[in-house]
């Protein structure tokens, strides 16, 4: 008897400490919605975007799969983070440099709220708490010409100053612009 029982510890230390591989930032394990990350300089401004890469898959996206008037990880598993090396200006929000869990809230009339949060590691929204917020600002989606099966972030329209962070999906996308201290 005392050896099962040592049997039964051992299993359960053993399922208690293994790795909860839902939460895993690596790559150890191919994902349906792969990670991805994406750099620019914007002056002398790193800014960085890491994020999960859901694809479409036939699926209704916005308004569907990502509810409208509700709040978005804006990506896939973790919470997408952006990092500033230095301070930025998004709408008219002044953002310190740091690292900041990116969400939004995608609206039908195309007008989606854009939120910065000070706790960037998050597994989705499920932890979300708008105390956190460091901003929120508003951008205008629009029908983007081409299609994207997966998310994907990228930079547009860099000069030495500012950039416009495009996120597009499906048929959406939804540019961001961010201005850095250089511009002042």
């Amino acid at each position: 008897m005392p050896t099962r029982l040592l049997g039964l510890l051992l299993v359960g230390l053993l399922i208690l400490t293994s790795p909860i591989h839902a939460q895993d930032r690596s790559n150890s394990e191919p994902r349906v919605s792969p990670n991805a990350e994406t750099h620019q300089t914007i002056g002398t401004t790193e800014v960085r975007v890491t994020y999960g890469r859901p694809g479409v898959r036939g699926r209704d996206i916005f308004g569907d799969l990502v509810p409208y008037d509700t709040l978005w990880r804006t990506g896939a598993n973790e919470a997408t983070t952006i990092t500033f090396s230095d301070d930025v200006r998004i709408g008219e929000d002044d953002v310190p440099a740091g690292t900041y869990a990116l969400f939004t809230i995608p609206a039908e009339d195309d007008q989606w709220t854009v939120i910065l949060n000070t706790v960037p590691n998050q597994w989705g929204a499920y932890d979300y708490d708008s105390a956190d917020d460091h901003m929120r600002t508003s951008a205008e989606a629009y029908r983007a010409d081409t299609f994207r099966e997966q998310l994907a972030f990228t930079f547009e329209a860099v000069d030495e100053t500012s950039a416009t962070l495009l996120l597009h999906w499906a048929d959406t996308a939804l540019p961001i612009p961010i201005i850095t201290a250089d511009a002042e």
